[in-house]
């Protein structure tokens, strides 16, 4: 299915280093599959998109700049060149395998509407009995907003007109909603759909859940949901990251620098970008992350499918069977004769290097 990966940095950092120049980029994951187990649709081809706030702030007034297209995101020369032109403090990006919707520029994500931006990884279970109902439920002027088939892009009309009824005006100028407007409409968007589809569903024998990694930003705070509406189930993975930097180690492998314990640069990725366990830190199933000020904020989303026992494991076979599931990948074999320092892509003084030889 879809990857999502999103850069929150205290500087703006160019794209290519979280897009294209990483050995493990989001654009080499849509192309190589055997760290996902995808046994359904190994390649994420339907498409890409990736949004990105300007540094530039009066060209911020209406929202992120926006590219899409459906070719596949590893053979864009458009993307490749964009990405080392561009600098940016906030990213969203996208690749996709459609399970909802035809391969249409309008299906990939990511999703904006003035100063908010939206993405998904997963799906709504049984969407096309509860479409109808969505779509019944809001405005018309998000209604009129839809401009795709997908089951994500009704997701974030919900989202808009759940953020409306709770007095914030998704078109308003600048956005800056704040962080908790943000997730107390993701928390009701994420609600609904679950009582929809419990409700589509109750004749039904056996149901596969609704796997619901929402992403959303308003410019300034972020808030990201790792969702599934199962009490014995994995959701799609969901990591992030923070540190001082992130620095190219040597040619095409990342690692995050932690100088101090500020959080100046922060990801969250469906899959890691670097070869360093240590660099990344799984967030809980059935939880919510929030960005603010480049401080990170966990909540739990506490309701039927929510498990008090902080040990209990859950099964990660559907998951793995959709190719939800990213792990942290593989770092080529080191060699045994080279000192730990330059294992680690660091430099020792000249006269240390010397003393060694």
């Amino acid at each position: 299915m879809c990857r999502f990966l999103i850069f929150k940095g205290k500087e703006p950092l160019r794209l290519s280093h979280l897009l294209t120049r990483p050995a493990h980029s989001i654009i080499n994951q849509s192309f190589d599959s055997r760290l996902r187990l995808d046994r359904r649709r190994p390649v994420n081809g339907d498409g890409f998109g990736v949004a990105y706030y300007p540094q530039d702030k009066e060209l911020n007034d209406d929202g992120p700049c926006l590219f899409r297209a459906i070719t596949p995101a590893w053979n864009n020369q458009n993307l490749e060149t964009l990405a080392e032109k561009t600098k940016s403090e906030l990213v969203f990006a996208h690749v996709r395998a459609s399970t909802y919707g035809i391969l249409s520029e309008t299906n990939c994500h990511p999703f904006t509407y003035h100063s908010l931006c939206f993405m998904h990884n997963g799906g709504i279970s049984n969407f096309a009995k509860i479409k109808r109902t969505l779509l019944n439920h809001i405005d018309d002027e998000y209604l009129n907003f839809l401009k795709g088939s997908t089951d994500s892009e009704c997701a974030f009309a919900l989202f808009l007109d759940t953020l409306k009824k709770l007095g914030h005006d998704p078109a308003a100028g600048q956005g800056n909603f704040g962080h908790s407007a943000l997730r107390e409409a993701m928390l009701r968007t994420i609600e609904m759909i679950k009582n929809w589809t419990k409700e589509a569903s109750r004749d039904l024998a056996q149901v596969e859940p609704s796997l619901l990694n929402f992403a959303v930003t308003d410019g300034s705070s972020v808030v990201v949901s790792r969702y599934i509406t199962s009490k014995t189930d994995e959701a799609a993975s969901l990591h992030f990251s923070c540190g001082s930097r992130f620095v190219e180690s040597s040619p095409g492998e990342y690692r995050v620098e932690r100088l101090d314990r500020n959080q100046d640069v922060i990801m969250v990725a469906s899959e890691p970008l670097t070869f360093e366990r240590g660099d990344w830190t799984a967030v809980p199933t059935n939880s919510i992350l929030t960005i603010k000020n480049q401080t990170i904020l966990l909540h739990p989303i506490i309701d039927e499918y929510y498990q008090k026992d902080p040990l209990y494991l859950r099964n990660s076979a559907l998951a793995e069977s959709k190719g939800l599931m990213g792990s942290v990948p593989l770092a080529n074999a080191v060699e045994k004769d080279v000192p730990p320092l330059e294992r680690e892509g660091r430099s020792r003084p000249i006269s240390a290097a010397a003393h060694l030889a």
